[in-house]
C-alpha cells in the first residue's frame, strides 16, 4: 500500500531514516543532517557487532567503515551485495542496498568502490486539502571510489571519493517554492594500524582505524532555503584478536563515533509572548551555544566545543559500540555486539547477533538487530550480505 505525504513535510522523509529521539530530547538536543541514509550500518558482520567495523579485519565492505583496510586485505580481488529492510515492521518496500568491489593490485596498494541505494518505496504525494497529486518512489543514492597505500609495514591509508543525490520531493511544490534534487560531493580520510603479537605462545593482532568520513559540501532541495550539513563523522577505536589455536579465534572490538557537524543552540525567547527574538540583521539571538550557519571546516571544529550545555552535553554527543567474534577453522563466526547513545542525542541503545558461514568461493552473513526501547528502524530485522571472492572462483 502507498503512504501519503503532504509535500511540505521535507523533514519527515529524513524522520524515516533518523532515530526518533526528538520525543525525547527536552533541554538538549539530538543533531540532524541531510542524507542520514550515509551513516547507516550497511552489511551484516558489522551490523552483527553492534555497528563496528573501523579496525576489524578487512573484508570486502572496508570502504564504509575505513578504506585503508584494503591494503591489506589477503584476497586479490571480490565483491558484496548487502540488503537491510528499513521499518519492516511497518511497511515492506522502505530498504538499503548496499554493492561493494574491490581490487589489490600488489601488496602495497588497493581500490575499492560501492554503490549504496535507499529506497522510500511507494509514496503518495497529496496537497494541503488531502487531494492525491501523483505516486512515486523517492530514493537517494551514493557513489564511492576509494584509494588505498601502506605507508609502513604495519600502517595504511585511504582516500574515498564520493558523489550523493538525494531526490525526496522529485519536484513537488514545497510551501509554495519549487524542490529539486540535491547534490553534493564529499571525502572519506582513513587510517589503519596492525600489529602481530605473540601471546602465551598463540597468534595474536592489535588494530587500530581512524575514518573521518563525509567532508563535503552543504546540501539543499530548493533554491530560496539555507543548505544542510551532510554527516561528516569521526570514527576511531581498536581491536584485538586472539587464536587458541589453529582453529579457534576470538576477536573485541571498540567504535567510539562522533558527527562533525555544529550542535544546535538555544534562541532566545520574549519573555511575554515566547516568540522568536531577532536582531537587527534578522537573524534569532541565541542565548546558549554558537551560530550554526558557519562553513563546512569551521562546523567541524566547532563542532568539539559548541554544545549549549557545555562539556557534559559534548561528552553525550559521543557514541560508542562494542563487538565480538568468533571463528571456527575460518569458516563459521559467531557475533555479537551493543551499541549505545545519549538519550537526548539520539537513543539509540541495541544488541545485535548475527553469525556467517564461508565457502571457498562466498561467504554468506547474517545479523539481527534488537533494540532496548523498540524505537530502532531496524528493531527486529534480519539483514544479510553475500562476499564474493573471485580468487578462489578461477581456482575452482
Amino acid at each position: 500500500m502507498p503512504k501519503f505525504i503532504k509535500p511540505t513535510a521535507l523533514a519527515l522523509f529524513t524522520g524515516l531514516m533518523c532515530i526518533p529521539a526528538i520525543l525525547k530530547a527536552q533541554d538538549e538536543y539530538p543533531i540532524t543532517t541531510a542524507v542520514p541514509f550515509l551513516l547507516i550500518g550497511p552489511d551484516a558482520r558489522s551490523g552483527s557487532m553492534g555497528e563496528t567495523g573501523v579496525a576489524t579485519d578487512p573484508d570486502p565492505v572496508s570502504i564504509h567503515w575505513n578504506a585503508a583496510k584494503y591494503a591489506f586485505i589477503d584476497k586479490q580481488m571480490g565483491f558484496s551485495v548487502s540488503y537491510s529492510p528499513w521499518l519492516r515492521q511497518l511497511v515492506n518496500d522502505i530498504g538499503l542496498g548496499y554493492l561493494t568491489f574491490y581490487y589489490r593490485f600488489d601488496d602495497k596498494q588497493a581500490l575499492g568502490a560501492s554503490l549504496r541505494y535507499f529506497s522510500l518505496g511507494e509514496i503518495t504525494f497529496t496537497d494541503y486539502i488531502g487531494n492525491p497529486k501523483g505516486t512515486y518512489k523517492p530514493n537517494e543514492f551514493s557513489l564511492d571510489a576509494a584509494y588505498s597505500r601502506k605507508l609502513t609495514d604495519n600502517l595504511s591509508g585511504a582516500v574515498t571519493g564520493r558523489f550523493i543525490y538525494s531526490n525526496l520531493t522529485l519536484g513537488q511544490n514545497v510551501q509554495g517554492v519549487e524542490s529539486h534534487a540535491g547534490t553534493s560531493f564529499a571525502a572519506d580520510i582513513s587510517l589503519f594500524y596492525t600489529k602481530d603479537l605473540y601471546i602465551n605462545r598463540n597468534d595474536a593482532w592489535f588494530n587500530f582505524g581512524l575514518n573521518i568520513s563525509n567532508i563535503g559540501a552543504k546540501i539543499a532541495y530548493t533554491s530560496t532555503i539555507e543548505k544542510d550539513f551532510i554527516p561528516t563523522n569521526l570514527r576511531f577505536g581498536p581491536s584485538f584478536k586472539y587464536a587458541f589455536d589453529d582453529y579457534n579465534t576470538l576477536s573485541f572490538n571498540i567504535d567510539i563515533t562522533k558527527l562533525l557537524v555544529p550542535t544546535p543552540p538555544i534562541y532566545k525567547l520574549d519573555s511575554i509572548s515566547g516568540q522568536p527574538i531577532f536582531d537587527e540583521q534578522g537573524n534569532q539571538v541565541i542565548e546558549k551555544g554558537y551560530n550554526p550557519n558557519v562553513s563546512v571546516f569551521k562546523g567541524m571544529i566547532q563542532s568539539f566545543y559548541d554544545a549549549p550545555g557545555g562539556f557534559s552535553e559534548e561528552l553525550k554527543e559521543i557514541t560508542y559500540a562494542i563487538g565480538a567474534e568468533y571463528l571456527y577453522n575460518k569458516q563459521f563466526a559467531i557475533r555479537a555486539g551493543y551499541f549505545h547513545e545519549s538519550a537526548t542525542k539520539g537513543a539509540r541503545q541495541f544488541f545485535t547477533f548475527g553469525a556467517g558461514l564461508r565457502y571457498n568461493v562466498f561467504s554468506i552473513d547474517f545479523s539481527y538487530l534488537v533494540s532496548t526501547d523498540q524505537r530502532n528502524p531496524l528493531d527486529k530485522t534480519l539483514r544479510f550480505t553475500l562476499n564474493f571472492d573471485f580468487e578462489a572462483f578461477r581456482s575452482h
